[in-house]
């Protein structure tokens, strides 16, 4: 396994991190709890969750159940110190997270100690906003983004609230670093400039979608990535399983996420199927399981930190395990940028 420094920070964390967004919905905990203990096993010592998880479908009755599940399995093993977590606080819109509250310095506190006290840790290693406040263009969203609703005063007094709060959580021990989701450049550069300006704990992670078939953080959050030492962590890495080559036009296997959503949030289009076929093609052309191939494609960007994926079964578990020790070679990176130029935004 390989292992990254997110951002400036002393997290030294796995090229592959576990997410857990089906545990307690899709997967039970006790399956869930498999697959932590597999998971390490291969060297993967990073577990991204959410107090929103478990999702698909997302429902009052759930919300919090995987950060226990989580917990559960920490109190069982004692094996705190061999696992770097990472957890996120909903933004506004959530409805069925305090009523769809924004984020701020006192929803940060209620939320830490939520998440402290379901994951029954003393300290959550990199706590990040689940979204912005201002919204953001990701989701889809992109097609009809308008941020001019903004106001570039009222974003710059949230952000340094929120900062500010970090800072009172990192002092208590609660909280060792921050990160943030579905951020945007400017947005990223904003949180940056004024931690750095005021002292307060700067960014080191963005997480955001990124795949094969999603490669809007190529541009501007490459280039910020790289100038300010913050790293990706990128989710959805197999763009909901389109990747993996188990969905067709007509096909969609019992169970699966697309069984719930029946575009993928979006991402099943015209366009879609041709583009999947070209990165299938790849893997038949060079001998890879295409999992392994787009797993191993988004471990090798230069600005990732870790790369998280999810399985509801041990089985998707161990298939996704087997890209951990590979790196492609030139010629298959030379296909898959003939066929990302060929196709690049299927979604």
């Amino acid at each position: 396994m390989r292992y990254n420094t997110l951002g400036q920070s002393d997290l030294r964390v796995s090229a592959l991190c576990l997410g857990s967004m089906t545990w307690g919905q899709k997967t039970p905990p006790d399956a869930a709890h498999r697959q932590i203990d597999r998971a390490l096993d291969a060297g993967i010592n990073f577990i991204d969750t959410a107090e929103l998880y478990p999702t698909y479908p997302i429902e009052a009755a759930s919300i919090g159940r995987t950060e226990e599940i989580i917990g559960a399995w920490l109190a069982r093993t004692g094996r705190r110190g061999d696992v770097v977590l990472a957890t996120k606080v909903c933004g506004a819109g959530q409805k069925l997270v305090r009523g769809g509250a924004p984020v701020t310095s006192s929803v940060i506190r209620e939320a830490v100690e939520g998440s402290l006290r379901r994951l029954r840790t003393d300290v959550i290693d990199l706590y990040q906003l689940h979204w912005p406040n201002r919204g953001s263009f990701h989701f889809r969203q992109y097609w009809n983004f308008d941020p001019t609703h903004q106001v570039k005063a009222e974003v710059e007094d949230h952000m340094l609230d929120v900062l500010q709060e970090m800072q009172r959580q990192v002092a208590a021990g609660r909280v060792r670093h921050f990160g943030l989701s579905n951020e945007s450049a400017w947005g990223t550069a904003r949180w940056l400039e004024i931690a750095q300006g005021h002292g307060l704990p700067r960014v080191q992670t963005i997480q955001n979608e990124y795949s094969l078939l999603c490669r809007i953080f190529d541009t501007d959050l490459a280039e910020l990535a790289h100038n300010e030492r913050v790293s990706l962590l990128a989710y959805t890495p197999l763009a909901a399983g389109l990747l993996s080559g188990k969905y067709g036009p007509d096909a969609t296997p019992a169970g699966s996420r697309r069984a719930v959503s029946g575009d993928l949030n979006g991402r099943i289009t015209d366009r879609v199927w041709p583009a999947i076929d070209a990165y299938l093609a790849i893997a038949r052309r060079h001998g890879l399981d295409p999992v392994h191939m787009a797993l191993a494609w988004a471990m090798s960007r230069p600005f990732m930190g870790s790369v998280i994926f999810g399985a509801s079964t041990f089985e998707q578990l161990e298939r996704a395990l087997g890209a951990a020790e590979l790196e492609l070679g030139a010629e298959v990176l030379e296909d898959i940028a003939a066929a990302h130029k060929a196709h690049p935004m299927p979604f």
